[in-house]
């Protein structure tokens, strides 16, 4: 039987040393989606995962899977599709439709030959999260063809660091063309890494790397200068994330 810690909205999180190792990282149940709360989590190491019809599961899992920026890959292909400029690159020109578009598009079923409608961002966790946008942590890279988006990703920013969460494409690569837009917006911008959660294939032929939860823990807390003394966001970080045209 598994003890987990029941959070009220007051309460704060446990220790992430205190997480499960099975299932791997599972850290608390319980408490809001607040901007307060999100941001609590992230600063923390900590994300939230749930399914409908589930109680909030807030988790810290290890291994835990980042992308230096530096050792992103991007392949001769996609270097060719970006120097195309077929697409326009935005960013947090549109994170409503891009979380919308992440929830919603079909993905093959991990277990079987067939597409799925299954998500684990549901409603709630879409109004939560354009919250946090509307507040300036969380920033969304879009793909256009024209009016038409494309292709895009969503995250939540932590200081120097990109917490992403999901990406979407409904053309060939876009998904990847926004992500390189992204490493060299930060690297322009001389931020740090991205997290990625946990490590997949797909992530680790992005360039991912897998690193102990504790590593992860230190790295961020290096480069967690999101606000100011007074709990304002600091001008850097505004400016960093500003709505812009960004170019792979």
């Amino acid at each position: 039987m598994i003890a987990l810690p029941q959070l009220d909205v007051d309460t704060p999180f446990p220790s992430v040393h205190h997480a499960l190792e099975e299932p791997n990282g599972l850290l608390a149940f319980g408490a809001d989606l607040s901007p307060q709360r999100l941001f609590s989590a992230y600063s923390q190491g900590i994300f939230p995962w749930f399914s409908d019809n589930e109680p909030l599961l807030w988790w810290s899992p290890t291994p835990r899977a980042i992308i230096e920026l530096d050792d992103f890959v991007c392949t001769k292909s996609l270097r060719k599709l970006a120097r195309k400029q077929r697409y326009k690159v935005t960013l947090n020109h549109s994170f409503e439709r891009v979380i919308h578009a992440c929830a919603t598009i079909p993905r093959h079923h991990p277990s079987l030959d067939t597409l799925s409608d299954e998500t684990w961002i549901t409603k709630e966790m879409q109004e939560a999260y354009c919250h946090l946008h509307e507040l300036g942590l969380a920033h969304s890279v879009e793909v256009w063809e024209g009016e038409a988006l494309v292709g895009g990703l969503y995250g939540v920013g932590i200081g120097q660091v990109y917490c992403g969460e999901s990406m979407f494409h409904r053309k060939s690569n876009t998904s990847k063309l926004a992500m390189l837009a992204l490493v060299e917006h930060m690297k322009a911008n001389g931020m740090a890494f991205i997290d990625c959660q946990l490590p997949t294939e797909h992530l680790t032929s992005l360039g991912a790397k897998a690193i102990t939860r504790e590593t992860f823990i230190n790295k961020l807390k290096q480069h967690n200068d999101t606000l100011t003394e007074e709990g304002r966001l600091s001008p850097t970080y505004q400016a960093q994330w500003r709505k812009q045209e960004i170019t792979p």
